[in-house]
């Protein structure tokens, strides 16, 4: 949808499917920051301070969106205030996701950062959804997002699937058991 280092002129509102958000170091490495869905924005602070996109957005699979130019999006949080304060709760709760995931880093292994992970991913769906829903990501991408290698993931997953809280198979994963996933500690 955009490309890390491309000019900001642009927001996108994911209406249906999802994205990954990526950035991509000097070497050519990519490493995976959030997985978006129905509902978020993407590419919101580059309309805002109008600085190169930090990051790129690629869809994870069909996706419905509609983009509104940066002019736009800001006139728009201008003449409402209250999008303005939403806008703010949802960059913080960025904030603290990446927080919450860089100290997770540090105090669980990797089972437990891919439990923790599978339940945040699915708690954004809706409750008669949650159970059995699938989180469309491989086991690199899966790796990127709780620091960690795809050999590690595929490790994590398959004493998830033992315990019977997820089922697999070629980039998804289908959460079976949301509240044991959720609460799981190895």
């Amino acid at each position: 949808m955009f490309i890390e280092g491309d000019p900001s002129d642009f927001v996108v509102v994911v209406l249906e499917g999802n994205a990954k958000i990526v950035v991509t170091s000097e070497l050519g490495d990519e490493s995976l920051l959030g997985v978006r869905g129905p509902g978020d924005l993407l590419g919101e602070l580059a309309a805002l301070d109008t600085a190169p996109r930090l990051a790129s957005a690629v869809a994870l699979d069909p996706l419905e969106a509609q983009v509104v130019t940066a002019d736009e999006f800001r006139a728009f949080v201008a003449q409402h205030p209250e999008t303005a304060f939403e806008l703010t709760r949802m960059i913080i709760g960025r904030l603290r996701e990446a927080d919450r995931r860089r100290a997770e880093f540090g105090n669980y292994d990797a089972t437990s950062r891919v439990a923790r992970l599978l339940a945040d991913l699915v708690a954004e769906q809706s409750r008669a959804e949650r159970q059995g829903a699938d989180v469309r990501l491989s086991q690199q991408e899966i790796g990127e997002l709780v620091g960690t290698s795809r050999e590690s993931v595929a490790r994590a997953l398959a004493v998830l699937r033992e315990r019977g809280l997820v089922s697999t198979a070629h980039r998804s994963v289908t959460v079976l058991e949301l509240d044991a996933l959720r609460s799981f500690h190895s």
